[in-house]
């Protein structure tokens, strides 16, 4: 059965293939490559990811060949070469192609040979514009059209006339090759064919020199985009580099030497000096020092790191040499999985980018034949002159090209992500920051998320003169002493203070919601709320009312049981976070109101609360808090945010699940989205963000569909030609990109964060 299933595994690894694609720069690209793919037989799951640049596939090779997929792609004029896994590295094949351009897939080679596993090697870093394919064939265009041109105020129009014939031949031919393919696959309405069709209209009415620059302004147009492809890409290089490239491992015979850290194992010891950073996600052997964590959540303020405590890749040792022990892989370090969860984010497509590509669809189908109409109607039924009208009608197809609506959307979105990830905010994906941005109400969870979620002891009551203090916390200790609850924590951390050893336990078992059960020394034993410990046994007069004392103080108590006997109760305390009650208030700010959901009694929870100017649901199970996040969605949009250990029922029943955590598994893998800097006021930054991207997408589509509006209308009139059709499409397209590159810079946390952010090492412009 193992052999089997050891084979199943491996058949199922054959399947699977990748590819690094060069030159795709905007949806259209990636929507091309999977649209041409799906029509080969054997080939499932095409995933095709515009921010990493890469093409991932279920390929039977029984079926269709892996150089078949490549031959394709490369036809569609992508530059392809296949990532390898199990070697570590990238087959040689072309490099680099042009998106919408001209260019030759054949003239350059790989370049690098990063691990395919590593999302780092999603992401390759740029070369100069000029130096790459699509560059080249702009400058040849551009050179071609300049020699047209002097031949022009030179020689005569004649001559000129087959110069700028030429000029625009070298642009369009790769082209329209480009199309010509796209249509026998199926996709005859591509931005190639409009751009196709355009030229070769011109050509054909005598306007060569029109065509020409046309060509050269499609192709500029490409480049632009392409440039800022790039710079939305170079976010996720600047968060790979933060991870250094060498690490000092300990030897067996404990001396150190310098190896290279993307081959460090999980197990393995490596020494980190003061001012160097950390290689690796760890725990702390010997040492103590101040960590710099602010290149994983975003928190400019070093903490203090000891013996025992978890550390993260990219951050800076400022005081101490410490030793640690890789606790992770890698490819999985805390860096690789804020990468590769931007990344997968970015291709989570929003509500609104899927309506605008299902619009695109039909537009451009409905583009070309009012551009038939146009050149058509007119001459037959008004006399109109064949020749103006059939220059109308190029005009409109080139202005019907769909490049700023279509990259309207994702630009933002991308922008979005990289501006949140710098400064700790992650949310997974278009359609999560949209429902972020409609958010009217978020429900907190109390315990580690408003308050500090490290509660500390203070007060011990035993239930009659037969029992002690130490009793009573020795009963508890022994019953918590395999818990992790935060409570449970501070009980064990207060026995230890007081020298008391727990006992043994057996049969132990967590009660959810209500605390945690045993035999001691053969009695049943029970330690947990008040009103369940009741349950289980009888409290004394004089116990009860000291409850009701502590509680009404604000305190959370929880009672030791014995034999069905309460043997005593302990007091703890959890103070709010300092942030919470601005958090609240900037919540409060932004229309948004604030609920606080609990399991903790009501005096308790109306006591923080009442410190912190929010609405209160307490003593709730598990499922009470599902029931309270289901309540208040019937009414209003809810974004819950919570721990993401046992919030996880409340967070995926609300709109939007947000964890709080400084890049723990939890943090990262659950919810719709995490504040990575601990911080309550980053649930204001994170709507701040939101609706700062609903907006700059509203006004995206508005500059794109004003654009195209405003020049259809002219060239309908004969007021604008073939250069200003495509300067419309191109213009609007450089503006649409420009205007999403704003929220690179785009403080979420307001003016208050500014300083808290000067030191997050991912700057804006390398976002």
């Amino acid at each position: 059965m193992a052999q089997d299933a050891v084979q199943e595994a491996e058949k199922e690894a054959s399947r699977q293939h990748r590819w690094r694609v060069e030159g795709m720069d905007c949806p259209s690209c990636a929507g091309k490559i999977r649209g041409a793919l799906e029509r080969l037989e054997g080939v499932e799951d095409v995933r095709v990811s515009v921010m990493q640049g890469s093409l991932a596939l279920d390929l039977d090779v029984g079926r269709t060949a892996p150089e078949a997929v490549e031959s394709l792609v490369e036809r569609l004029g992508y530059g392809v070469r296949r990532q390898t896994p199990a070697a570590g590295g990238v087959a040689e094949a072309p490099a680099e192609a042009g998106c919408c351009a001209g260019n030759n897939p054949d003239q350059h080679q790989a370049r690098d040979h990063g691990d395919a596993s590593s999302p780092a090697a999603g992401a390759p870093a740029p070369r100069r514009w000029y130096a790459t394919g699509k560059g080249r064939q702009v400058l040849a265009t551009g050179a071609a059209l300049g020699v047209a041109t002097l031949l022009r105020f030179s020689v005569g129009a004649e001559l000129a006339h087959w110069a700028f014939l030429a000029a625009c031949l070298i642009g369009l031919v790769p082209v329209a090759r480009r199309a010509v393919t796209a249509a026998r696959l199926g996709m005859p309405f591509t931005i190639e064919m409009l751009m196709t069709l355009a030229a070769v209209g011109a050509l054909f009415i005598g306007a060569a020199e029109e065509a020409a620059m046309v060509v050269l302004l499609f192709a500029v147009g490409e480049i632009l985009e392409g440039v800022a492809a790039d710079r939305a890409r170079s976010g996720i290089r600047a968060l790979a580099d933060l991870v250094p490239g060498e690490a000092r491992l300990e030897t067996a015979g404990g001396e150190t030497r310098t190896v290279d850290a993307s081959r460090l194992s999980v197990g393995q010891v490596v020494v980190v000096r003061p001012g160097d950073r950390i290689p690796a996600d760890g725990t702390i052997l010997a040492g103590r020092s101040s960590i710099d964590e602010s290149p994983v959540t975003g928190e400019s303020v070093p903490r203090a790191r000891g013996e025992g405590d978890e550390v993260f890749a990219g951050s800076i040792n400022h005081d101490a040499v410490l030793r640690l022990r890789v606790s992770r892989p890698q490819e999985d370090n805390t860096i690789a999985r804020i990468i590769r969860l931007v990344e997968e984010a970015q291709e989570a497509r929003a509500p609104t980018e899927r309506f605008i590509d299902r619009f695109s669809r039909v537009y451009m189908p409905a583009v070309v034949g009012l551009a038939v109409l146009v050149a058509v109607v007119p001459p037959l039924a008004l006399g109109g002159a064949w020749g103006e009208w059939t220059y109308r009608a190029l005009a409109l197809l080139l202005i019907g090209c769909p490049c700023a609506l279509v990259i309207s959307v994702p630009a933002s979105i991308a922008s979005s992500l990289s501006s949140g990830a710098r400064h700790g905010l992650l949310l997974k994906g278009g359609a999560v920051m949209e429902a972020a941005a409609h958010t009217e109400a978020v429900a907190f969870d109390k315990t580690g998320t408003l308050t500090e979620g490290r509660p500390r002891v203070t007060d011990v009551v035993p239930a009659g003169d037969e029992v002690t203090a130490q009793g009573v916390i020795a009963l508890a200790a022994s019953l918590e002493r395999d818990a992790s609850h935060p409570l449970a924590l501070a009980v064990l951390e207060h026995a230890e203070s007081l020298g008391v050893a727990p006992g043994i336990a057996t049969e132990a078992r967590a009660v959810p919601g209500q605390g945690v059960e045993a035999l001691i020394e053969g009695r049943r034993a029970f330690v947990g709320a008040p009103r369940h410990a009741a349950e289980r046994g009888t409290l004394a007069e004089g116990l009860a009312e000291r409850l009701e004392a502590l509680e009404a103080e604000g305190k959370t108590v929880i009672v030791a049981v014995e034999d069905g006997v309460a043997v005593g109760a302990i007091a703890l305390r959890d103070e709010p976070r300092r942030d919470a009650m601005a958090g609240v208030e900037a919540l409060s700010a932004l229309g948004v109101r604030s609920v606080m959901l609990t399991g903790d009694n009501d005096r308790t929870a109306a006591a923080i609360a009442g410190r912190l100017g929010i609405e209160r649901r307490a003593e709730l199970l598990p499922e009470g808090k599902v029931e309270a996040i289901r309540e208040l969605a019937r009414r209003e949009r809810v974004m819950m945010i919570g721990d993401g250990i046992n919030d996880a029922p409340a967070l995926a029943s609300a709109q939007v699940g947000v964890a709080m955590g400084s890049g723990t598994d939890v943090a990262l893998e659950t919810a719709d989205g995490a504040l990575l800097r601990n911080r309550v006021g980053d649930a204001a930054a994170l709507i701040r963000l939101a609706r700062a991207t609903m907006a700059n997408i509203r006004q995206n589509i508005a500059i794109a569909l004003g654009l195209k509006g405003l020049f259809l209308v002219t060239t309908l009139l004969g007021i604008t030609g073939l250069w200003l059709a495509i300067l419309a499409d191109t213009g609007a397209t450089v503006l649409v990109t420009l205007n999403a590159l704003r929220l690179l810079g785009f403080a979420p946390g307001g003016r208050d964060s500014t300083e808290d952010d000067v030191a997050v090492a991912v700057s804006p412009a390398a976002s």
